[in-house]
């Protein structure tokens, strides 16, 4: 059946845009608890998600299952597949030193930057600098493990421009409160790599009803996050045993940075000169870190200010 050919995950995430409301609901709990939904009754999930045992049931078929059984059973299967990815890790790399999983890791990472180079498309990457630049305010959504990456966007982009917004939230509800004043004159940028993230489609899908410019960091063309986006940035990412790839994603993030960079360098140039000099004023880092704005090492400060002083003696 077509069910085997894809994740049920998979399939959830690309039939998302069309379901219900009750059946978004079902999604979102299976999303954030699989591992708790693959043994739970037709009733104790729609308990649990707050709509009928029929509606779950309408829900699996929905999916293409021909009943709630089937569905549960290609859950659970799933969640096996996952639970078995250390023993898939081992028996991948168990006979390698070492230096043989370094080499092979990071040749791996290689190829996916390679192929995020050759598939990314240089209209959407000048779009999303245009559309970061020209937005009023920045909203940055990336959980589980992007959200390192949207950490680091945050970061450089404070840097760039004001006005920008990290979402930190553990719940849809905690999200939305954060996103309340999203307009049409903002961008949202969701950043989701398998396992996909309900929470951010969920953003992406509220940015999108209203009017908001919304930009997707994600790995391809069929993932859900580009149902609601108008700016589709692809990077390749594959999952290796427990570990997600996100090397080709960061770098991305860090072509993104640059390319603002450029476009605006007095901004850039007069926010890190003020930043400096705060953190001169108040000693934040006692002068033990290099200067990035005049390059002159400063680490020796008080050790060269020294010499200078002996030789005007």
């Amino acid at each position: 059946m077509e069910q085997q050919e894809f994740d049920i995950i998979t399939r959830m995430n690309e039939k998302y845009i069309k379901m219900s409301k009750g059946h978004k609901a079902i999604a979102a709990y299976i999303s954030d608890h699989y591992d708790q939904a693959a043994f739970m009754t037709a009733a104790k999930l729609g308990e649990t998600v707050g709509v009928s045992e029929s509606t779950v049931v309408r829900f699996a078929m929905h999916l293409g299952y021909e009943g709630y059984p089937e569905f549960q059973n290609a859950l659970a299967e799933w969640v096996k597949n996952k639970l078995n990815s250390v023993q898939k890790m081992g028996a991948k790399y168990g006979k390698s030193t070492q230096s043989e999983i370094l080499t092979s890791v990071l040749s791996a990472d290689i190829e996916k930057i390679q192929d995020t180079i050759v598939n990314l498309d240089p209209a959407a990457f000048e779009a999303a600098v245009d559309i970061i630049l020209g937005a009023q305010t920045i909203y940055l959504i990336g959980v589980r493990s992007c959200e390192p990456l949207a950490d680091f966007l945050h970061f450089y982009l404070n840097m760039i421009r004001g006005n920008v917004v990290l979402i930190k939230t553990t719940s849809v509800s905690e999200m939305f409160e954060q996103m309340i004043r999203v307009g049409e004159k903002d961008a949202v940028i969701g950043i989701s790599f398998p396992r996909y993230s309900m929470r951010t489609l969920k953003a992406m899908e509220f940015a999108n009803d209203r009017n908001a410019k919304v930009i997707t960091i994600t790995d391809s063309i069929h993932s859900p996050m580009n149902l609601y986006s108008s700016c589709n940035l692809l990077a390749r990412s594959d999952m290796v045993s427990i570990v997600d790839s996100l090397v080709a994603p960061l770098s991305v993030i860090n072509a993104l940075v640059v390319a603002l960079c450029l476009r605006r360098p007095d901004d850039v140039k007069r926010n890190l000169e003020t930043l400096e000099d705060v953190w001169n004023n108040y000693q934040v880092y006692l002068n033990d870190e290099i200067n990035f704005i005049d390059e002159e090492p400063i680490l020796n400060y008080s050790l060269m200010r020294q010499e200078e002083e002996d030789g005007n003696e």
